[in-house]
C-alpha cells in the first residue's frame, strides 16, 4: 500500500520520464476519476518505473507461449499507497515471470488519488506522508474497503474483461486469481470480500496489512508473504491469517526474517527474494499450473 523501499540509497531519487506508449493496455471502461485534473505522469526510482495521477484504468495482458499455457490467469495489482503504482517491480516483472510459468497475467493500472503535478511538490508530499508520526492509525478493514470504490470497480472490470475474452486468451474463467502488493494487496482483499461478481479463484497478499477481517464463507485459497522487518506491517499482528484459519479456508503464510517493504521482484540478498518461487509452488500444489482437462 506504500511506496516500495529502496534496494539501495543510491537510487532513491525520483526522475521524471516520458509516458510510455503502453500499446498493449486496454481501457477498462470505468470512466475517468471524478474531479481529477492532473495528467498521468511517470518517473523512475529504485531502478524501477512508477506512474501516478492515473485517472483512467487499464489492463495490460502478458500472455504465455500457447504451448505452455495452463489456462490459469492472474490479475496483478501493483502497490504505491494509492498515490503511485510500481508498474515494473510489482507489475510487469511479476507478469512476465508468471507468463514464463504458463500463466496468463494481466497488470491492472487502477485509478489513484491525485498528487501534485510538479515533481518537487510530489516528493515533498510523499516525504511528509511517510515521516515519523505523520501516519494516522490505519482504518479497520470495513472502513478501508468503503474508501476504495473506484479501485474495486476497476478490479471488477478487469475480471469481467478477462472472462469475456477468455477464449481468445486461452484462460479458464474459473481459474482467474489476483495478486497484490502493499496497496495492491489491500485492493486484492477488498476485491475478495466486496468485489461482487469478481470472485478471485485464489489470491496473493504480498506485504499488505494483515488485520483481522470477516471472511466470506467461500473465501478463496490465500498466499501471504511478509518480511518481519517490514516497517509498516511487520509489527501489526497476523489477524488476517487467523481469520482465514478460523473460517477453515486454505491459507499459506511466509514470514521472512528480512526483506523490508516493497521487495517485489528486486534481487535482494534476503530470503524474501524467494517469495515468487514459493508462490508458484503453492499454485502448483493447488493444481493451478496444470492445464485444465
Amino acid at each position: 500500500m506504500l511506496m516500495a523501499m529502496p534496494v539501495s540509497a543510491q537510487s532513491d531519487k525520483m526522475v521524471p520520464i516520458a509516458v510510455p506508449a503502453q500499446s498493449g493496455a486496454i481501457e477498462l471502461g470505468t470512466g475517468k476519476l471524478p474531479g481529477a485534473t492532473a495528467p498521468e505522469a511517470w518517473h523512475s526510482q529504485y531502478g524501477s518505473v512508477f506512474t501516478r495521477n492515473v485517472t483512467v484504468a487499464t489492463l495490460t495482458p502478458f500472455l504465455p507461449d500457447p504451448a505452455k499455457s495452463t489456462g490459469t490467469a492472474v490479475i496483478v495489482a501493483p502497490g504505491g499507497g494509492f498515490r503511485t503504482l510500481s508498474m515494473q517491480n510489482e507489475g510487469g516483472d511479476v507478469a512476465r515471470a508468471l507468463a514464463a510459468k504458463g500463466v496468463a497475467a494481466f497488470v491492472l493500472k487502477y485509478r489513484l488519488n491525485p498528487t501534485p503535478v510538479a515533481m518537487p511538490a510530489f516528493e515533498r508530499s510523499m516525504s511528509e506522508m511517510f515521516s515519523p508520526g505523520a501516519r494516522p492509525p490505519r482504518p479497520q478493514p470495513d472502513a478501508m474497503i468503503a474508501g476504495l470504490a473506484p479501485q474495486i470497480a476497476d478490479a471488477r472490470a478487469a475480471f469481467a474483461l478477462v472472462r469475456q475474452r477468455s477464449g481468445e486468451w486461452h484462460v479458464d474463467p474459473s481459474r482467474i486469481g489476483m495478486i497484490g502488493f502493499s496497496a495492491g494487496a489491500m485492493l486484492t482483499m477488498a476485491t475478495t470480500v466486496a468485489g461482487g461478481d469478481a470472485k478471485p479463484a485464489f489470491i496473493g497478499n504480498i506485504y499488505g496489512p494483515l488485520a483481522t477481517m470477516t471472511v466470506p464463507a467461500d473465501a478463496p485459497p490465500m498466499f501471504v508473504a511478509l518480511a518481519a522487518d517490514d516497517p509498516f506491517f511487520g509489527n501489526g499482528g497476523f489477524g488476517l491469517i487467523e481469520s482465514w484459519r478460523a473460517a477453515k479456508r486454505p491459507v499459506e503464510f511466509h514470514l521472512f526474517e528480512q526483506g523490508g517493504h516493497g521487495f517485489g521482484m528486486y534481487p535482494k540478498p534476503t530470503t524474501s527474494t524467494g517469495w515468487f518461487d514459493s508462490f508458484t509452488r503453492w499454485m502448483a500444489m493447488h493444481d493451478l499450473l496444470k492445464p485444465a482437462r
